[in-house]
């Protein structure tokens, strides 16, 4: 049986997802189809390398997962992000509470997310 055409995608993947605390085995690929908002196919696909996500979602992985979105992508690079990436510099002098909170909904699932929006939404 031949490898798995993006292997190395798929062992950085598990690495961010250990450093993140993700459950391992199948636990691991529910917990990753419900937090990113796609199916468990396609998590499993990413997961032994059958598969790359688009763009838009490889960022989003990348800043939900704290890694760099080189190192995910490519493999270059460090895995820890240097510095705070342009998104997230004005938590460097923001309020604490606002910074927690940020935390807090990166952690949500997509699911979640949509009703806390849903919640907050006035317009």
């Amino acid at each position: 049986m031949s490898q798995a055409p993006h292997a190395e995608f798929a062992r950085r993947l598990h690495r961010a997802l250990d450093a993140a605390g993700f459950a391992p085995g199948r636990r691991r690929t529910g917990a990753l189809a419900e937090s990113h908002g796609v199916s468990r196919e396609t998590a499993r696909k990413w997961l032994t390398g059958l598969s790359l996500p688009e763009l838009e979602r490889m960022i989003e992985l990348a800043v939900r997962h704290h890694v760099s979105f080189e190192w995910l992508a490519t493999g270059r690079g460090e895995a820890e992000p240097e510095g705070l990436s342009v998104r997230d510099a004005w938590l460097k002098y923001g309020d604490p509470e606002e910074a927690r909170l940020l935390e807090l909904v990166r952690t949500l699932t997509h699911k979640q997310r949509r009703a806390l929006l849903d919640l907050f939404d006035t317009r």
